[in-house]
């Protein structure tokens, strides 16, 4: 079975719940209207479900001109998606990228977002002034300038493997627990027709139209931990992952997925769009 894209997700504000899509764009940032607006706290910092797991409980939704927030006991909220020239411009920080140029959505949606997560807060979205080069860029990069990247932690893509799910679920009913959906785990892409794990292995790849350079395997935190339909942390899957994915050269960090850059700026990722890996890789051998 050649591998193809069965999965495809966006997640308009970092840290709230995502959108399964049949088809998305790309740009220099990754998919369009993934992580393109941000919860910060009055200092301009970012917050996510690590420390406030009740964000799981906003859903978000994308119409072409707005983002629309809903949660238990709140009426809907209306954002533009578009840039306002006049929105006040906000110095904001994403783990060691500070000083990222954004632009306030005003004091309805931080009323909101507030009322519901119990701190005070803003809505903050990225607009022309955003700049962002990706830290840590794949060895083969040849680009004059580093890729981009909005406010995800640190690359434009997650890419994971149905089988490799389908493995630590195995693992997670053997021991009498519940197997997990992607929600726990937050990838924009996913694929099916390789072994579990094989992903970690593949230098660079092809999806559609769209190339995309390896940038390393992502270390999974305690959002994975973090029950998406009522808020409410345990310790799966991170307990049975540290068992078998701990990272040999970082033994602290516990991996799940493989981050990708990109190399194509524009073009469009669709469902059932093939995976053509470069000649000599393979499909069919998993990372272990």
């Amino acid at each position: 079975m050649n591998p193809r894209l069965t999965g495809l997700f966006v997640h308009p504000v970092k840290s709230l719940r995502g959108c399964a899509v049949t088809e998305a764009e790309v740009d220099a940032l990754g998919l369009v209207g993934d992580r393109r607006f941000l919860v910060v706290d009055p200092e301009g910092r970012f917050l996510t479900q690590r420390t406030l797991p009740r964000m799981a409980l906003i859903t978000t939704a994308l119409t072409p001109d707005a983002l629309q927030l809903a949660a238990p006991g709140m009426s809907p909220l209306r954002v533009d998606r578009a840039s306002d020239p006049a929105a006040p411009r906000v110095a904001v920080t994403v783990w060691s990228s500070a000083g990222l140029r954004a632009e306030d959505c005003g004091p309805a949606a931080a009323e909101w977002l507030g009322t519901f997560l119990r701190t005070p807060c803003r809505l903050v979205r990225i607009g022309p002034e955003f700049d962002r080069p990706v830290r840590r860029m794949p060895v083969e990069w040849s680009g004059a300038a580093a890729a981009q990247v909005g406010f995800a932690d640190a690359f434009p893509f997650l890419l994971v493997s149905e089988a490799s799910r389908a493995d630590l679920n195995d693992r997670l009913v053997a021991q009498g627990g519940e197997p997990l959906g992607w929600d726990r785990f937050r990838p924009n892409l996913v694929i099916e027709g390789c072994a579990a794990f094989v992903e970690d292995t593949w230098p660079r790849l092809r999806i559609g139209g769209i190339e995309f350079l390896a940038a390393g395997s992502c270390a999974r935190c305690a959002v994975t931990t973090t029950d998406q339909e009522t808020g409410e942390r345990g310790v799966e899957p991170l307990r049975t992952l540290a068992a078998y994915r701990r990272d040999p050269r970082k033994p602290e960090d516990v991996n799940f997925g493989q981050n990708l850059v990109h190399r194509t700026i524009g073009g469009r990722l669709r469902i059932g769009d093939a995976v053509v890996l470069p000649a000599g890789e393979a499909a069919g051998a998993g990372a272990g």
